[in-house]
């Protein structure tokens, strides 16, 4: 069959429920045609593509049938399309042949082939007509304001019918849907029809004695719905009334969506083991944390199956003694897509994009389906954990469409979004193949949370190119993060947007820092003993400590340069200073950064053999990942912590230098690129631009200069922020506001004091 349905009022309107309901039936039987057809413009109708919960439709008819157009590509359909451009004299034409009219007012929304305007009735004289008629136009006057000026014999209904015949579609299986008399040429081709509950008068007045045009009482979705049992439709397709709810509900109120496990696995004599998590920051225990006290959750992330292994466990336990109600449900994915899905989709196409290094990225449509794959897994699997109501916390890019497919299948689930890297302007992400598709999921969720406001800014200029929004709520930047200070500095942020009826809030939450586990990798005594003897192997040397993932967003090559240059400009600084760059290899099997590998041997060579004294290395490069205690004794001894990225969402390696020299009361100076996100929150850091060769040579010299007393002022300052809003604060606040969004939306379906049950 074929539905050919207007869209506000009809096929964007009605209950919830019954929306849900047609939206699942329509996608789950592709021998159903869906055709929209609107008054909007195409322009106006895009957004509705981007949205995963709406049918995406095979053919769009719009600017009251004056545009017909492929509902996939948006091309035009031939020779359809061409007819109707023959018919139309142009807007100029119109404009000027009504200028001695008053009382219009041009609406401004995008329109082709036509030219439409608010007006009263008494507006649209009989003079007005005749001018128009000259012109080879129509005049439709409807819902009693709006006025289109159309090509002669074009309207919606005579579209249709030349698609249905274009098509080769039998016209007894059309079945067309509308509320307004805009609607009504719909009507007049033969087909079936529908008005649906709450339609204008006059359109149901106009269609009272048409035997194959129901009047249906329920509106919008529900409408089109009984149009669908009146006229056998369901019977036909082999349907029950009722599209199924497949999906079981599970019993946690919270699940956590991640792509690591709560605990590693790893292979030990043909058997998969099981041990605690060796977690780098904290982010693990942290959310392990929130299923303490025996509080029921689930943990969704993904683990090779390996048919070598015997058969696999979709849940597991994670901790019985510490989370006694917590399964691990792991969603099975092979190795190949594990290949394709994380170590070269993710790291290849987004992970060069996120970090504006978009040059370097490459699109591959194939790994693109099984990223949907992959995510859609996530999802289902996540649906089948979640209570009624409950809370679903998604984390990163690699998870990005989970929230489309979840909300399809849930719509009764509080979807939460945490991005941990960082999120760039428009002109960036627009980069991207899929970026309406993937701005479409994420406005799925009902909270989505950023490191820094500036980040959050530019999600919503991104979906602002995507959809039409309204900012519904801001809030001040000061004195939580740095306004005017640094280059990703913010003084107002969104705090809520709403997108069609829907509101999303925004949120920043900085990851912070598990610093009990600094304290405890300061009592150790191998880390006491470590500090003792660098204090004995650097004598007078200062050490500048650089700590960073091997990567070409982290400025690595730009730090080196920089570094000759301060040795070339300041010669009193030979056998005074030493450089120690530890670099963490990427994830196995990750090729793409050889290359920057080999480029950065190369610099150390350079510098160490234009500088190198019998004694003295300019230079010492460690190309292996440290233990965190081997790091913090590191920390603990470093005059100058050098962090540079060109592009961070955070930078955690910053905070754990704070943290340590703030626990030992030491006066370290912290060099940050202002274009790391941690450069908006951490006061006291001297900032600096590491696209900026002098600027990044001069600041961390004038580190090295700096009196300790302002050293030690500036620690303070950025101790107290690292001390105060820790990893337990980041997650507490990103939970708390989830709930918060829960209950708003709990408030608005169930009577007063059953909010919280």
């Amino acid at each position: 069959m074929l539905l050919a349905t207007d869209l506000d009022g009809t096929f964007l309107a009605g209950d919830p429920d019954n929306r849900l309901k047609l939206y699942r039936l329509v996608a789950a039987h592709p021998e159903i045609d869906l055709v929209f057809v609107t008054g909007r413009g195409l322009e106006s109708v895009l957004p509705l593509l981007s949205d995963p919960t709406i049918p995406q439709p095979d053919y769009i008819i719009c600017d009251v049938g004056c545009t017909v157009v492929h509902g996939e590509t948006q091309q035009a359909i031939q020779p359809l399309q061409g007819e109707i451009d023959e018919l139309w004299p142009g807007e100029q034409m119109i404009e000027d042949a009504l200028l001695p009219f008053d009382g219009l007012q041009r609406q401004e929304v995008p329109q082709e082939r036509r030219v439409s305007y608010f007006c009263d009735g008494d507006v649209v004289t009989d003079e007005m007509v005749a001018r128009i008629e000259a012109l080879s136009c129509n005049a439709l006057f409807s819902n009693h304001k709006y006025l289109d000026i159309l090509p002669r014999g074009v309207n919606k209904g005579r579209t249709l019918s030349r698609l249905v015949k274009h098509l080769n579609v039998d016209p007894e299986s059309v079945l067309v849907a509308g509320d307004t008399l805009n609607d009504l040429s719909m009507y007049e081709h033969g087909f079936k029809g529908v008005c649906v509950g709450e339609s204008e008068p006059d359109l149901l007045d106009a269609t009272m004695h048409k035997a194959r045009v129901l009047h249906a009482g329920a509106t919008g979705c529900g409408g089109i719905l009984e149009a669908f049992e009146h006229f056998g439709y369901l019977g036909h397709l082999g349907i029950e009334a009722e599209a199924p709810d497949y999906m079981n509900r599970g019993k946690s109120d919270l699940v956590i969506v991640y792509h690591r496990l709560p605990y590693e696995e790893v292979v030990e004599n043909g058997e998969l083991i099981r041990r605690r998590p060796k977690s780098p920051n904290g982010i693990i225990p942290t959310l392990l944390s929130f299923f303490a006290d025996g509080k029921a959750g689930s943990w969704v992330a993904w683990s090779i199956d390996d048919p070598d292994l015997g058969p696999f466990q979709t849940h597991t336990e994670v901790d019985t003694d510490r989370y006694e109600k917590l399964v691990a449900a792991r969603v099975p994915l092979s190795k190949d897509d594990v290949e394709i899905f994380y170590k070269r989709f993710s790291k290849e196409a987004f992970w060069p994009t996120l970090h504006t290094f978009w040059e370097r990225a490459t699109f591959h449509d194939d790994h693109w389906q099984v990223f949907l794959k992959v995510n859609k897994q996530f999802a289902e699997r996540a649906a089948e954990e979640a209570a009624e109501n409950a809370v679903v916390w998604i984390h990163d890019y690699n998870l990005w469409m989970v929230p489309a497919y979840l909300r399809e299948i849930r719509p009764d689930l509080t979807i939460a979004f945490f991005h941990h890297t960082y999120f760039p302007s428009a002109d960036v992400f627009n980069v991207l193949p899929w970026r309406r598709e993937i701005v479409g999921s994420l406005l799925q969720c009902d909270h989505i949370g950023f490191h820094i406001p500036r980040q959050a800014e530019n999600f919503v200029d991104v979906a602002r190119g995507v959809t039409p929004l309204e900012v519904t709520q801001k809030a001040g930047c000061a004195p939580r993060f740095l306004t005017y200070g640094c280059a990703v500095g913010l003084d107002e942020m969104s705090t809520e947007i709403k997108v069609n009826d829907r509101k999303i809030g925004l949120g920043a939450h900085p990851v912070g820092l598990d610093l009990n586990r600094v304290r405890h990798a300061l009592a150790d005594q191998s880390v006491i003993d470590r500090m003792e003897t660098l204090r004995n192997e650097l004598m007078d040397v200062r050490l500048i400590l650089s700590v960073e993932r091997l990567d070409f967003t982290k400025g690595i090559i730009e730090k080196l340069d920089a570094y000759e240059r301060m040795l070339n400009e300041h010669p009193e600084l030979k056998t005074k200073v030493t450089l120690m760059m530890v670099c963490v290899p990427a994830a196995a099997g990750m090729t793409i950064y050889e290359e920057l590998l080999s480029q950065i041997e190369q610099t150390v060579g350079r510098i160490n053999g234009q500088f190198a004294q019998v004694g003295w290395t300019p230079v010492q490069f460690f190309f292996r990942a440290l233990p965190f205690e081997e790091l913090v004794s590191y920390y603990t001894m470093a005059d100058v912590m050098w962090i540079t990225p060109l592009r961070d969402g955070l930078n955690l390696v910053a905070k754990e230098y704070i943290a340590t020299q703030g626990l030992t009361q030491g006066s370290g100076r912290l060099v940050l690129s202002e274009f790391a996100g941690a450069a908006a929150e951490l006061r006291g850091a001297i900032l600096a631009n590491p696209h900026h060769p002098q600027d990044l040579a001069d600041t961390c010299y004038y580190a090295l200069a700096m009196s300790r007393s302002e050293a030690q002022n500036r620690l303070s300052e950025a101790f107290e922020v690292v001390s105060r809003y820790d990893i337990d604060y980041w997650g507490r606040e990103f939970i708390d506001t989830a709930e918060q969004r829960r209950t708003t939306k709990l408030e608005k379906i169930l009577p007063i004091g059953h909010c919280a049950a």
